[in-house]
């Protein structure tokens, strides 16, 4: 009876030093997440502009919105850019995690790969606008000496999400890889190793056993880069505010104008919360179709 009365003092001795260790991270997720969350759902209902207090409209704010054409624009151009983005990024990050798995061991070159990645994206964005400006011309210089025209990247309605697309992809391509990295890593070195006894081909390795057995950390990579890409904002507040005529009007920057523009804060969090659902489904049916849960390895 002692000894049972010992083990639940200390176990209860446990829970309390577990309870502190938690609790700062709940108090900044309660603070900084779920009370800003809830918040925006009912200010979502409201009209707000911060000079009144919150007077109830009820759905108003929705029914706006799916009338409103810029939503829908921006929506359609943020889409456009999510799909460069994560296509372009996710080739590229595979390509780079398969030739440093393969080519080198070396921490200093993994290292150099993230060193995009550790600048923040409104200094990216300043880098890449000095480069691609249609007045410095840096990047035009490049491409001319390379025989092609001149191509006013951040000016021009078709080049501009594409360009800020690879910007991004720029930035984040590195911790990807990594990311894809780990993941290769973890697979077994004697399923490659009996492949090539039985005289498989690289190219064949790389689709019955990387792709398979990467699947998992692959899913899991897409959902949080197409989550981020969804959240784009700072690159565009920095390059080119939503122009050129709202060709990169991106939803996280309308969202933005409409809030701290325009002082619509009950019609800004009412698309937010659009946003959230829309994220949250695209999510879900992520984790679903890539069994983002489940692994091949026995």
């Amino acid at each position: 009876m002692a000894v049972a009365s010992s083990s639940l003092a200390g176990n209860r001795g446990d829970g309390r030093l577990a309870a502190v260790f938690v609790a700062p991270a709940l108090l900044g997720f309660v603070v900084f997440l779920l009370w800003p969350t809830l918040r925006g759902v009912y200010l979502s209902f409201t009209r707000f502009n911060l000079l009144t207090s919150a007077e109830w409209v009820g759905l108003d704010n929705y029914v706006r919105m799916v009338h409103d054409p810029i939503f829908w624009d921006s929506l359609r151009v943020t889409v456009v850019y999510v799909v460069i983005n994560i296509g372009v990024q996710t080739v590229s990050a595979l390509a780079v995690a398969v030739l440093l798995q393969r080519l080198t061991q070396s921490s200093v070159l993994r290292g150099i790969v993230l060193t995009p990645y550790l600048m923040s994206n409104v200094v990216a964005g300043i880098v890449w606008l000095w480069i691609l400006d249609t007045q410095l011309d840096i990047g035009n210089e490049i491409v001319a000496g390379l025989g092609f025209d001149r191509v006013p990247f951040l000016a021009d309605e078709t080049w501009a999400i594409p360009a800020i697309a690879l910007i991004n992809v720029w930035r984040h391509v590195g911790y990807t890889a990594l990311l894809l990295l780990a993941g290769l890593q973890a697979i077994p070195k004697d399923m490659y190793e009996a492949a090539k006894v039985d005289g498989s081909s690289e190219w064949r390795m790389f689709r019955r056993i990387t792709m398979p057995l990467l699947r998992p950390v692959l899913a899991v990579v897409l959902i949080m880069t197409v989550i981020g890409s969804f959240q784009v904002f700072d690159t565009v507040a920095v390059t080119t505010a939503g122009g050129p005529a709202n060709a990169t009007n991106v939803l996280q920057y309308y969202i933005y104008g409409a809030a701290f523009g325009r002082f619509q804060f009950g019609y800004a969090s009412a698309m937010s919360v659009a946003l959230l659902v829309v994220l949250s489904a695209i999510t879900f049916v992520q984790y679903r179709l890539t069994r983002a849960g489940r692994t091949d390895l026995g």
